[in-house]
């Protein structure tokens, strides 16, 4: 088990540059997620780490190695993909130790590793079943089951639930964290989907063209966001980003019917544009007949109900309730917010105001 640093990473394909001189240190059991929008560069970065893409510059290590231009085979990495790539024609047993039949390991101790594998991912019972016999949960289980056979130094996930349905991706969420925990191996997991993130890691890297936006603690960066991307991609639903004016030392925002609000922040001068940022999860409505707030649509889900406003300007807000009752479509409400919860951004560089 080792960690991981990389130094200054840069990949380019001939003159497009897809990652930016990327600096990251991973410790040695630590469970890191990369996130971020399709074509964030997040792929690429783990296929870098693999040895699956070529670092164009800069220094990848793994544990005291120096493994920036090493092959794949002498990473000490075992990569989990997003398609299960298992033999049809092979038992789930036969699966799982290829690898190391391949690398001439003796069958005793192949047995014994696909024994402690399938006892910790619970496969006993499927073992001499080929894949199509098994469930999508199953077969990704079983294409997990190869990596850890393989007793590498770094696990490396490359959205590997991405083609299981919603049910099956929790089941599979909390066999990951499970294993995680059981084993203690380091390891890097590739998602779009910042509830996996969230869910999952110790650390999150959100990326952004090729960036790194921000690292942390999952709930550090639902608190405390560098900018309005980071703020904006943790936590679900989304937080609502409205239009603010600074005046008289505090932000006047037109669309909850030209609330002012107090801020205990730097504010730029008066009469500057801000951007105000409110989590659904900070507000309230309540039924006003002066409100220009109207409900769009009402989510009622069972434990928590989303409401989607539209105010007067055009903005959008979503509001989450804990409440079963819920306001009907083309109420006006007036909308209340937690003061000491409510965030600025730059509307020009849309970095943090603190």
């Amino acid at each position: 088990m080792s960690g991981v640093e990389l130094t200054n990473v840069i990949k380019k394909y001939g003159e497009t540059q897809v990652i930016h001189g990327v600096d990251l240190k991973i410790k040695e059991g630590e469970f890191c997620v990369f996130v971020g929008p399709s074509g964030c560069g997040k792929s690429t970065l783990l296929r870098m780490v693999a040895g699956l893409e070529e670092t164009t510059s800069g220094k990848i290590e793994i544990g005291p190695n120096d493994v920036t231009h090493a092959d794949p085979s002498e990473r000490g990495v075992a990569m989990v993909f997003q398609t299960y790539a298992l033999y049809p024609h092979m038992t789930v047993e036969e699966n799982m130790g290829f690898g190391l039949r391949m690398n001439g390991v003796p069958k005793d101790e192949i047995d014994k590793k696909v024994s402690e594998a399938s006892q910790i991912l619970q496969l006993d019972q499927y073992l001499k079943r080929k894949p199509k016999a098994l469930s999508g949960g199953q077969r990704q289980r079983v294409a997990i089951g190869r990596a850890i056979v393989r007793g590498p130094e770094v696990f490396l996930f490359d959205e590997p639930l991405s083609n299981l349905d919603a049910e099956l991706r929790v089941d599979m969420r909390v066999e990951i964290a499970r294993l995680h925990s059981e084993i203690g191996a380091t390891m890097i997991y590739v998602t779009h989907d910042q509830v996996e993130a969230m869910t999952l890691a110790d650390k999150i890297v959100v990326l952004r063209a090729g960036h790194i936006e921000q690292v942390g603690a999952p709930m550090d960066l639902f608190r405390d966001p560098d900018n309005k991307f980071v703020a904006g991609f943790i936590g679900s639903p989304s937080m609502n980003f409205l239009n603010g004016v600074v005046e008289g030392g505090k932000v006047r925002v037109p669309a909850l019917d030209n609330e002012v609000v107090d801020a205990s922040v730097n504010l730029p001068a008066e009469g500057t544009e801000v951007i105000v940022g409110m989590r659904p999860q900070h507000l309230a409505v309540s039924a006003s007949d002066t409100s220009t707030v109207k409900v769009d649509l009402a989510e009622q889900l069972g434990g928590v109900s989303y409401e989607y406003l539209r105010a007067a300007t055009g903005e959008r807000v979503v509001v989450e309730s804990k409440e079963e009752e819920v306001l009907p479509k083309g109420s006006t409400v007036k909308v209340a917010y937690a003061p000491e919860k409510v965030m600025f951004f730059d509307a020009k560089t849309e970095l943090r105001i603190r």
